[in-house]
């Protein structure tokens, strides 16, 4: 019998964090799963990782529900009270697949998978309060009238609970959500308190949010434990929708060298609570801060953490944990026939909603590269977009990298572009970024084009209407760019302009690192695909339908 390297690391996790592990005297043995960071990712994508002692990466399809359910259907026969928790951002920033029916697919497969709490996560305030709690209580009543219950018919709500100890109505001084829910194991209570990041209000839009406070996290939690006490609780764990970054690799125990916004809010919080399962930065690891155990698996569904409580059943206190990150690679668990048939039946939806039109265009096809090199049709087009759906918060300019530009935009009958024409262009899921950047920072920003002679592999940066400038390569590096103007009038190195990206380049992707500069950062949560769609539409209702070639070019090169 031959075994796959895959099912050979799974069956060494299982082994490791078995339930039916030898358990001391007087102890009750708790097993964990957690899981941040799904948005929405109900299929199961490429992921690149390379784990301790590994010299080189390795490329496997991982995720995916389907994927998930195995390995949970696995793990529950080794311990049927093992409980499925999660650090939020499990909607939000979503494929198409969940996307285009509000999420209620994911939030579907997440009470199929047996999810018992998650903290929200800044996404889960993309669409705003209303959208979140019809999301977690059920109903149609939407600001999203043509996603919602479209995918059912009716959507009944989320059977898992959300947490959120730091989000307060301003007007009534009540939390929105539950700050915590107790659950048991083993006989044993464990208190699951969730948070989110106190700067939520910062990266989503502000008229969705209007009325709440977001509050230090680790004081709202500690706040929490008299009360929790008084229930009968010892055993603590906090699901913090906030994320740190190290050098270590995702499955090395335990690393030391966590750092980022997360770990003043870990040294802060109180000494009983031994566990923090993160989110929010997409990092796979297992680290201390102090005595504190703190995980956090990936994002999309590409690890789930396992971990272990041992709980002195006399003194009702932790007295140990410990957890391993999991890749979820395809194929490696048994399969799930629930799952298989819920995934089967939102692609099977989705096909047909796929082929739907989005709106007629003025030309049969938007090329994604033209015979400049330098400005592109469909550039001009996606940073246009780009643009548009940044105006909410204040967008005056917009870039957009033609690395992200995967195919031309094409059409059927009549010039007509359906839901996947457009989502071959876009296929990455990135959102937008809207930020603040100085006259001057932006002069840089052209520059870096350059360093490196990266131009040639990754062409210039696009740029939207409105928007110009001229070049000469026969300048010296740092001194190319020449005469950058908005709507005609030159740029002021002083000024502070707002600028709108997708969120790859807006980190400093692409080798542009003058846009993690940035200040005032807005996540707006709009995802490149809504925002390209939304734009042909409104074009179409304007009649100047999208696609002719601008009267003026953008971007000049001096000869």
């Amino acid at each position: 019998m031959k075994f796959s390297l895959s099912t050979l690391a799974a069956a060494a996790a299982t082994l490791a964090l078995a339930g039916c592990a030898t358990t001391a005297p007087g102890t009750a043995e708790i097993n964990l799963v957690a899981l941040n960071d799904l948005h929405g990712h109900l299929e199961a994508d490429k992921f690149t990782y390379a784990g301790v002692g590994e010299k080189a990466p390795r490329t496997v399809m991982a995720g995916g529900i389907d994927t998930l359910a195995g390995a949970l259907q696995a793990w529950r026969k080794e311990d049927r009270e093992l409980l499925l928790v999660g650090a939020g951002d499990m909607i939000g920033a979503s494929p198409a697949l969940s996307a285009m029916w509000a999420d209620e697919p994911t939030l579907g497969a997440l009470d199929l998978l047996g999810l018992t709490v998650t903290s929200v996560g800044n996404h889960e305030f993309d669409q705003g309060r209303v959208e979140l709690l019809r999301q977690q209580k059920g109903g149609c009543a939407s600001p999203r009238p043509d996603k919602a219950c479209r995918f059912d018919g009716s959507y009944a709500g989320a059977k898992f609970t959300y947490l959120a100890a730091n989000v307060i109505d301003a007007s009534t001084r009540k939390p929105l959500l539950p700050a915590y829910r107790i659950l048991e194991s083993k006989g044993v209570k464990i208190a699951f308190i969730g948070a989110v990041l106190q700067d939520t209000a910062e990266v989503v839009s502000a008229a969705g949010i209007a009325g709440l406070q977001f509050g230090d996290e680790a004081d709202a939690v500690n706040r929490l434990l008299p009360e929790l006490r008084k229930e009968g609780v010892g055993v603590f764990v906090v699901l913090l929708h906030q994320g740190g970054r190290t050098a270590s690799e995702f499955d090395k125990q335990y690393c030391d060298d966590l750092e980022g916004e997360l770990v003043p809010v870990v040294k802060k919080l109180d000494p009983a609570i031994r566990l923090v399962i993160s989110g929010h930065s997409h990092k796979g690891y297992l680290c201390k801060v102090g005595d504190k155990l703190v995980t956090q698996a990936q994002m999309g569904g590409h690890m789930l953490s396992r971990i272990k409580l041992v709980v002195d059943r006399q003194t009702n206190r932790l007295v140990d944990v410990s957890a391993r990150n999991v890749v979820m690679t395809q194929g490696a668990y048994p399969a799930d026939p629930r799952a298989e048939a819920y995934l089967a039946k939102v692609r099977q939806r989705g096909s047909a909603e796929l082929a739907k039109p989005v709106a007629r265009i003025a030309v049969p096809v938007v090329p994604r590269e033209s015979n400049s090199r330098d400005e592109w049709a469909l550039g001009n087009l996606v940073a246009d977009a780009t643009l548009f759906s940044g105006r909410p918060y204040g967008a005056q300019i917009a870039f957009m990298n033609t690395g992200g530009l995967r195919a031309s935009l094409e059409t059927g009958a009549g010039n007509v572009v359906s839901k996947s024409q457009a989502l071959a262009v876009l296929p990455f899921g990135n959102t937008l970024t809207v930020m603040n950047l100085t006259g001057a920072q932006i002069r840089a920003l052209l520059e870096q084009q350059w360093v490196g002679d990266k131009v040639e592999s990754r062409g210039l940066l696009q740029v939207s209407e409105g928007f110009s400038y001229r070049y000469d390569l026969r300048k010296p590096a740092g001194q190319r760019v020449l005469e950058v103007t908005l709507d005609g009038v030159p740029l002021d190195d002083n000024a502070s302009y707002r600028v709108a990206a997708n969120n790859f380049i807006a980190e400093g992707g692409d080798a542009f690192p003058m846009f993690a500069k940035g200040t005032n950062r807005a996540e707006t949560g709009v995802r490149d695909i809504d925002s390209l769609t939304a734009y042909l539409v409104r074009r179409e209702q304007d009649r100047k339908p999208a696609g002719l070639a601008a009267a003026q070019p953008r971007i000049r090169r001096v000869q």
